[in-house]
C-alpha cells in the first residue's frame, strides 16, 4: 500500500508532482531551490507548511528552506505568518499570488520604462542605439498597457469563477 500524505493523498504522487512541477518553473528561470519550495507550498492543502515542515518534505536544510522563502517573499510569491502561540514561523501562499507576483512587475517594469527614456535622451533618439533605445521603450509600454488591461479582464473572470 502507498504512503498517504495528508488528506489522503498519495505522498509519492504528490511528491511527484512537485519535484516535477518545480523543474517547469526552473526551466521558466526561477532558481530550482525556491521553486521546489513554492511548488510544494502550491501542493500542500492548507497552502501554508512551516521551515521544519518543508525541509523535511523537500530533505533540505533550514538554510536552504530560509534563502528560498527569502526570494520567494521578495517576489511577492509567498508570505511569513506566524504560527498561533508560537514565534516560529509559517509560509504561506495565497491563491492569487500569481496576479500578486505579476502585479509586482508592474512597477518594475515602470523603471526600466524610466531608465529607457533616459538611454534615448542621452544616446540620441536619431542614432542606431537610441532608435533600438526607443523600440525597446515602445515595446515596455505596450506591454504595461496590456498587462494592465490583462489583470482587469483576470479581475472579472476570477470573481465569475470563484467568487470573493
Amino acid at each position: 500500500m502507498t504512503e498517504t500524505a495528508g488528506g489522503g493523498r498519495d505522498a509519492e504522487a504528490v511528491s511527484q508532482f512537485v519535484e516535477s512541477f518545480a523543474a517547469q518553473l526552473v526551466e521558466a528561470g526561477m532558481p530550482r531551490m525556491p521553486a521546489r519550495v513554492f511548488a510544494a507550498l502550491l501542493s500542500s492543502d492548507e497552502g501554508a507548511l512551516s521551515s521544519a515542515q518543508l525541509g523535511e518534505q523537500l530533505q533540505i536544510s533550514p538554510a536552504a528552506v530560509s534563502g528560498a522563502v527569502r526570494y520567494l517573499a521578495q517576489t511577492h510569491m509567498v508570505s511569513r505568518e506566524r504560527e498561533p502561540g508560537s514565534r516560529r514561523e509559517r509560509y504561506r501562499v495565497q491563491g492569487d499570488q500569481w496576479y500578486e507576483a505579476l502585479t509586482n512587475r508592474e512597477a518594475v517594469l515602470k523603471r526600466w520604462e524610466t531608465a529607457l527614456r533616459e538611454g534615448v535622451t542621452s544616446l540620441g533618439a536619431d542614432t542606431p542605439a537610441g532608435r533600438r533605445m526607443a523600440e525597446t521603450l515602445a515595446f515596455f509600454e505596450f506591454l504595461d498597457g496590456e498587462i494592465s488591461a490583462l489583470m482587469q479582464r483576470w479581475r472579472v473572470h476570477r470573481e465569475k469563477t470563484f467568487g470573493s
